[in-house]
Formats: structure tokens, sequence, C-alpha cells
């Protein structure tokens, strides 16, 4: 099933300050070389902090996406839009925060197994739909996929069993075109 993500902006409080808010900047650029160091060097550059980043190739072979995870009030969100719309490289900025959008995360965790935990991990990876992609006799290597709070979930499930390696990438993300009624 679909993950789903549509956030609410941000609000003014009671004492009128605008609340920070986890905004998703979708960014899709030349594949150039430099592109990407250009981009991270202005949020570098403007002290704006990236949570996660992703890049990769699209259906265009010199085009790539670039999904961007960070936070700020919309006064902040709105600056670093325009100065991405400014990079010479960049073809179209969205800020996939107030859209229905699909998102999702990937992590490989390595974790450390006896024959008496084995099956137990296992069981939980089935759980959250987790593939096994590798397995010696102290470790199995297990891939999910999912939003964030899965990614976390799984991850905080298996930590007691002794976390050995993990790799995670940062979410990738795309508008849903279906805005109807099901």
């Amino acid at each position: 099933m679909s993950q789903v993500q549509l956030s609410h902006s941000a609000s003014a409080s009671e004492d009128g300050l605008e609340h920070v808010q986890k905004h998703t900047i979708s960014i899709l650029v030349e594949n150039k070389f430099g592109a990407f160091v250009r981009i991270a060097g202005l949020f570098a550059a403007k002290g704006y902090n990236i949570d996660s980043i992703t890049v990769g190739p699209t259906e265009e072979p010199d085009v790539s996406r670039m999904t961007i995870v960070t936070r700020g009030d919309d006064q902040i969100i709105e600056q670093i839009t325009k100065q991405l719309n400014k990079l010479i490289d960049t073809i179209k900025v969205v800020d996939l925060t107030f859209e229905s959008f699909v998102e999702r995360d990937l992590v490989l965790l390595k974790v450390q197994t006896t024959p008496e935990t084995r099956s137990e991990i296992m069981q939980i990876g089935d759980i959250f739909r987790a593939k096994v992609i590798d397995i010696s006799p102290k470790t199995l290597t297990l891939e999910s996929t999912g939003s964030e709070l899965k990614v976390n979930a799984i991850i905080k499930m298996l930590k007691p069993f002794g976390i050995k390696e993990l790799a995670r990438t940062g979410r990738v993300a795309l508008k849903r075109e279906f805005q109807g009624e099901v």
C-alpha cells in the first residue's frame, strides 16, 4: 500500500511566531557536472540544514531529480525555493509539503543473530515487509522500504538484537497525479 504524505502549513502560534516545519522539496536539474555541489553549497552558504538529500536520474537521461528534506518556516522555505530557481542548472522546484505525494525511504540493516534469535528477527522483518538480502552464521541483512516512520520503527524494533551496520537513503518523493475521490 502506498504511503501518502499531506502536510499542513506552518501555523502561527498565540505569540504570533510561525512554527518550523519539515518540507520535502523536489528539484529537477540538468544532469551536469557540479549541479549537486551548487545546490548543496547554496544550503550551506545560507546556513540551511538538510535533513536528507537524494539524487538520481529521471526518465530523461539528461535530467536528475533531487529530493531534499529540510526544516523552516514559510519565509525560509520561500527563500530557499527562490534561490534554487536562480541556479543555472535548475529546471523546476516544487515544495511537495502542501501537495498530495508518495514518499519512500530505504534502509539496509545488518543485525547480529544467533540460532535462537534468527527466527524472531525474520518475523519482525516479515511484519515490516522487509526482505532478507544476506545471511551469515552471525548476521542477517534486511532491506526495508517505506515512510520515514516505518523505517524508524523497524530500526527501533531490531536495535535490541544489535545492529552491526546500517545504511539509509534519504526520502524520495513524487507528487500524486490523481486528486479525485476513489
